[in-house]
């Protein structure tokens, strides 16, 4: 379990912003919650925490929010479901079981929507991808949804996603140790817990 409070202060352990995202939910395993997207504001605040928008962009998605709290609460209700879904299809992959088409559909039906507000950018001579430069409340969904597109795309040429196994927590993570046999999101928090607990029931007198 990860001691955190909220989304200013939850840590950023996912190795990556999609698996960050998943990791908003305190604990996903034995039981789930509490949830740190509350509010849109925290959406917002989370978005610029990872730099997924900049200062400009998350001041005017506040103030659009705050003119147009039922539309803000729909879109904080959809990124809740994006969350979801990323969270279904990379554990897929923590697990090594077979794909939901299902979850790939979900997801691909996003990126159908933002893929509308992308465009193709020159600077310096090169080309690159670049977001229109325009404030809807589902900024950070999209945002967030590519952002995973592309690390489900990086399969063959990154690390594994691992699933941490400590009580209470099933952040998802980037496994960029060494012997690419990580256990845990962090080894100060669910890493030193598992083994507090495995001593105190190595510990325990027997019946």
């Amino acid at each position: 379990m990860t001691p955190h409070t909220d989304i200013a202060t939850v840590r950023l352990l996912g190795g990556h912003p999609a698996l960050d995202f998943i990791n908003t939910v305190d604990a996903w395993r034995d039981r789930w919650g509490p949830d740190f997207l509350l509010r849109y504001e925290d959406l917002v605040a989370w978005a610029r925490r990872l730099d997924l928008v900049d200062t400009r962009l998350a001041t005017i998605l506040r103030t659009k929010a705050a003119n147009a709290p039922i539309e803000a609460e729909a879109a904080l209700g959809r990124a809740r479901a994006l969350r979801q879904n990323l969270h279904a299809l990379f554990l897929t992959e923590a697990e090594a079981a077979p794909l939901n088409s299902d979850d790939a559909e979900q997801l691909n039906a996003i990126l159908r929507l933002a893929g509308g507000h992308r465009e193709l950018r020159q600077e310096a001579g090169s080309f690159h991808w670049a977001w229109r430069d325009e404030a809807d409340l589902d900024t950070v969904l999209y945002r967030v949804a590519f952002e995973a597109a592309d690390l489900l795309a990086a399969r063959a040429s990154r690390r594994d996603i691992r699933e941490c196994h400590g009580v209470n927590c099933g952040w998802l993570f980037l496994d960029t140790s060494r012997s690419g046999r990580r256990l845990w999101c962090s080894e100060e928090t669910c890493g030193t817990a598992m083994r507090v607990r495995r001593f105190r029931q190595k510990d325990r007198p027997k019946a």
